[in-house]
């Protein structure tokens, strides 16, 4: 057998129990589907319109909000990541998003600045919230325990300069409050530099209110945030994770939180972990806490890691392709895990993970029940028809039966936020 052909047969192989079999329980119960869509990818704007994911049967998918009823830049407007308002009045009923778009330097004349929008999720009006010239590359956002947003610009430099901190170098994580009576406006904004300048995406809270955020390079490290008093991010202290074993080239395995120099984090983050060993992985990207166990993406490395909270931390590989996910080979058609980009805490308690690749597959991973460290199971939910683009922000709101997924960078240019829903419930 040829070396082409028997690389492909062990993937195939490897791919047919990884994802293939007996249906999936829970809330989002699913047979899982034949494959990723390569077959299918299309820059066909009538096919792409209102059915760019291959899902499964019984699961039915329609658009949240789009450019035509909320048109922030010339050209696409890069939805990225959601959240929603998670508590207090009305909870669970205002999706806030992020956009990614960046200046040009070859023409920041162009430039209108960064956006954070809101849908309203009964009636899909969309309005924008706050966009601000200094903002860059917004990517990450997430609902705080104590009631506000927090977004994060995913950027290497500092184009446009926040007057509130006019030294940092790299993307800044930003705190806004809601009006009370107004859900698309901000009662204030403020910068929160002592999460670090770093290029951020991922934003993710413990059950002690401390904030965990990454470098989104290659190496890229992970970070952790204790606030001096809960709930105020104006201070307390930046640490970044380092592996106990600095010859492992897995880096995994035992570890602990270094203190950094806030003063030098507060505005390069990345020379700060650097400058005490802290670990570094190929892409960081995005964090979900399940439980006691926080997930990290690392795009560049086909693998999600999982870190135990809560006493001396512990570092595993939950997904790997190649271990418990099947490895793709694209010349080939054959479906794999790549690239693996943003996390979703699932309605049960599962790990649901969307891909920065073509085609962007949506993936799904059991928990971890025999104590090995990796997921018990992962399985292919969805695939993205739209080439070229890529599934975003995947997220769950306050319904079971509901996955919120951006289509961004669209072929069409019509960039969109979409929910999928199982039907059968």
């Amino acid at each position: 057998m040829q070396k082409k052909a028997l690389i492909a047969a062990v993937c195939a192989a490897l791919s047919s129990t990884a994802y293939a079999g007996s249906t999936v329980n829970g809330p989002m119960a699913f047979d899982p589907i034949a494959g990723s869509a390569y077959a299918e990818l299309t820059t066909d704007p009538t096919i792409l319109s209102n059915q760019p994911w291959v899902i499964p049967q019984g699961y039915t998918q329609s658009i949240v909000s789009d450019e035509s009823n909320l048109n922030i830049y010339t050209g696409s407007d890069w939805n990225d990541m959601n959240t929603v308002n998670e508590t207090g009045k009305h909870a669970g009923r205002y999706m806030y998003r992020t956009h990614e778009v960046r200046p040009s330097s070859s023409n920041l004349s162009a430039y209108t600045g960064g956006a954070v929008s809101v849908v309203d999720l009964e009636t899909g009006e969309a309005e924008l919230v706050q966009q601000r010239l200094d903002w860059e590359a917004l990517d990450g956002i997430v609902w705080s325990p104590w009631g506000t947003v927090l977004f994060a610009e995913e950027t290497g430099s500092a184009l446009f300069t926040d007057p509130d901190h006019p030294a940092a170098i790299r993307g800044l994580v930003y705190e806004m409050k809601l009006d009370k009576h107004d859900p698309a406006k901000a009662e204030w904004v403020k910068v929160r530099p002592m999460l670090g300048s770093v290029s951020h995406e991922g934003i993710e809270f413990d059950s002690e209110g401390n904030v965990y955020v990454i470098d989104e390079t290659s190496p890229g490290a992970i970070f952790k945030f204790v606030p001096t008093t809960y709930g105020d991010l104006s201070s307390g202290q930046l640490y970044a994770l380092k592996i106990d074993d600095s010859s492992n080239a897995d880096r995994t395995g035992p570890a602990e939180w270094i203190a950094l120099d806030m003063t030098l984090a507060q505005v390069d983050a990345r020379t700060a972990a650097a400058n005490v060993g802290a670990t570094g992985y190929g892409r960081p990207e995005d964090l979900e806490r399940i439980g006691s166990t926080m997930y990290v993406a690392i795009t560049s490395e086909a693998r999600v890691l999982s870190i135990s909270l809560g006493g001396k931390p512990t570092v595993q590989n939950f997904v790997r392709a190649g271990l418990n996910a099947p490895v793709e080979s694209r010349n080939d058609g054959i479906t794999g895990f790549r690239s693996p980009d943003n996390l979703a805490n699932g309605p049960d308690g599962k790990l649901w993970i969307v891909e920065d690749n073509v085609p962007s597959d949506i993936w799904v991973a059991e928990p971890d029940h025999n104590g090995d460290g990796a997921s018990d199971g992962v399985h292919l939910f969805g695939s993205l028809k739209d080439n070229g683009a890529e599934g975003t922000g995947i997220y769950f709101g306050k319904d079971p039966h509901s996955l919120y997924v951006n289509v961004q960078h669209s072929s069409t240019g019509n960039d969109k936020t979409m929910v999928i829903t199982n039907r059968k419930k």
